[in-house]
């Protein structure tokens, strides 16, 4: 029951207030499928600038509400909600449908001809997926959380099936599609099968296409032809806070900003989670407003809790980019008996922990935290054991740097290069970043997570230090397995999604390898033993701001 309830907190949106005036109207796509959408807008519905938005959420699912000088467009795509067809999850006939409807949309009498895209999760990645076609008479885009690969950023992070997410999703696009089956029978007979295939087919795909196939790669960024100025906003603790980062660093050149304040991760006491940056965003590409002199990347970072970051304790940083400029990566090696130092120690030892699930709460934050609107940070903030690593570490191995003797800001990209054996043919690689106060108590900002059947890395496509050379954003290879002999130590390039905290002056940093969360899929029960000091021991490549 705890494992539903906190798929259920998945993805919830904020649903769009009802407008003065609203009308349904179904779209025929190209393979004859009914869609339904909704037009709404200040009465009368004249032409206006119009907000379009993709959901497979059902109906008043929309997560933007403009102001009234917009139309704005609920379209619940096919396979989910009231729409007949089969849900492919975002694939390419979803993405095919994206591309007919605008142009329909473009043309419509409540229409001025200038179109804009607004998406949150599911409805950002539908876009996301589908720009790689034209999309007529949209002039920009903005998109809260979404994946910018599908399998990476969240079905299989590390790939590792990332269980309680990827049920959740299912549950809450199918609930809609089944309160609306009785209608849709009545209407159309034969699309209540469709819907149950398309549903079902989708959860069966998400785990037995366990590896980056073509099924993947069509359901992830292929491109865009488009060149739409699209501001991205999330959070440093969002379940797909990977994917906004991905996509503004391949969308920069075409004017993205980055805006990290939050999104399924909530955004701190005191601001409006970016509210109105969107609504200026969309002024100035549909109306010709001047557009705010903002920095092209905005951080509101965490100042050593996350739930003290939702209560307003947070620390604002602006880059003109991402990596922020001068940030380097501070190499800090793993030592013997826990330390965690810029020193390499001398002899190389072998240390040993269970590869058993930890407490999601406690080593897994970005799962933890999209349960937090529905009651959870209340409650972790009432008992912090429940959500700190006070517990779970003592299942795992530590590595702790001593009492900082300056305040250390850190965001960025981060890496393990984790030399590691098992006793299993498959196993686990799980890490987290905390915290540590001074009364002791480790607070998780980060995390890394990688299966061990992928030890390879596209260089090519992971980001370098540019001081030392150093990989310290690693592109996982998932294609293909390459199970390690049992016993036998290979070195792992772990990535740790983007860090964003001030470390202050006499807190500690701690690294923490332990078994993978139990939101996750688990690997067999196995010994695994990490090499630390020497030539070839294990180290952590934290990034430092300037």
């Amino acid at each position: 029951m705890r494992r539903l309830a906190v798929a259920a907190a998945l993805l919830v949106l904020t649903a769009v207030p009802a407008r003065a005036a609203s009308v349904d109207l179904p779209f025929t796509t190209s393979d004859g499928v009914r869609l339904a959408t909704t037009i709404s807008g200040a009465a009368p519905l004249t032409a206006r600038p119009t907000i379009v938005e993709f959901s497979p959420y059902g109906r008043n699912s929309g997560t933007f509400a403009p102001s009234n000088a917009y139309n704005f467009l609920l379209v619940q795509i096919r396979g989910t909600g009231d729409s007949d067809g089969q849900f492919d999850a975002l694939g390419p006939r979803t993405q095919q449908d994206v591309a007919e409807l605008l142009r329909w949309a473009c043309a419509q009498s409540w229409s001025n001809g200038s179109l804009a895209l607004n998406g949150f999760s599911a409805s950002a990645i539908t876009i996301y997926n589908s720009l790689h076609l034209p999309l007529p008479c949209v002039k920009a885009a903005v998109l809260k959380s979404g994946t910018f690969e599908l399998y990476r950023d969240l079905i299989y992070p590390g790939a590792i099936n990332n269980l309680v997410p990827d049920a959740g999703v299912m549950g809450l696009i199918g609930a809609p599609a089944l309160e609306q089956s009785p209608a849709r029978l009545q209407r159309a007979p034969a699309s209540g099968l469709d819907t149950l295939s398309g549903l079902l087919g989708t959860g069966l795909n998400g785990l037995t296409h366990d590896t980056l196939d073509a099924y993947w790669r069509q359901r992830g960024f292929q491109g865009d032809v488009n060149h739409l100025p699209i501001l991205m906003i999330d959070g440093f603790f969002d379940v797909e806070s990977r994917g906004a980062f991905q996509a503004y660093q391949a969308l920069r050149g075409d004017g993205a900003r980055l805006e990290v304040i939050g999104a399924h991760d909530s955004a701190p006491k005191g601001t409006d989670g970016g509210v109105g940056d969107m609504q200026a965003w969309f002024d100035h590409y549909l109306r010709g407003a001047a557009l705010p002199d903002q920095p092209r990347v905005r951080l509101w970072m965490s100042d050593g809790d996350r739930e003290d970051d939702l209560a307003g304790d947070f620390v604002r940083y602006d880059g003109a980019d991402w990596p922020v400029p001068g940030t380097t990566w501070q190499t800090l090696h793993l030592g013997a008996g826990g330390t965690l130092t810029a020193a390499r120690s001398t002899p190389a030892a072998r240390e040993s922990y269970p590869q058993v699930s930890s407490f999601a709460l406690n080593s897994d934050p970005y799962n933890t935290a999209i349960a937090g609107g529905a009651g959870l940070n209340a409650l972790t903030t009432a008992f912090p054991v429940l959500s700190d690593m006070t517990v779970a570490q003592q299942l795992g191995r530590s590595y702790t740097t001593a009492p900082l003797k300056a305040p250390l800001l850190s965001a960025g990209p981060a890496a393990v290069d984790l030399r590691l054996a098992s006793t299993a043919p498959q196993t686990n690689l799980w890490v987290v970043i905390s915290d540590v106060w001074p009364n002791g108590t480790p607070h998780p900002i980060a995390a890394g997570r990688l299966n061990s059947d992928f030890p390879r890395i596209d260089r090519a496509r992971s980001l370098r230090d540019p001081q030392s050379g150093a990989i310290v954003q690693p592109y996982g290879r998932f294609d293909q397995r390459d199970p390690a002999p049992l016993g036998r130590a290979r070195t792992y390039h772990v990535e740790i999604w983007p860090i964003g905290n001030r470390f202050r002056t006499g807190h500690r940093i701690r690294l923490t390898v332990l078994g993978s969360s139990d939101a996750s899929k688990p690997s067999a029960p196995a010994l695994d033993t990490i090499t630390v000091g020497g030539r070839s021991g294990s180290r952590l490549l934290l990034p430092v701001l300037p």
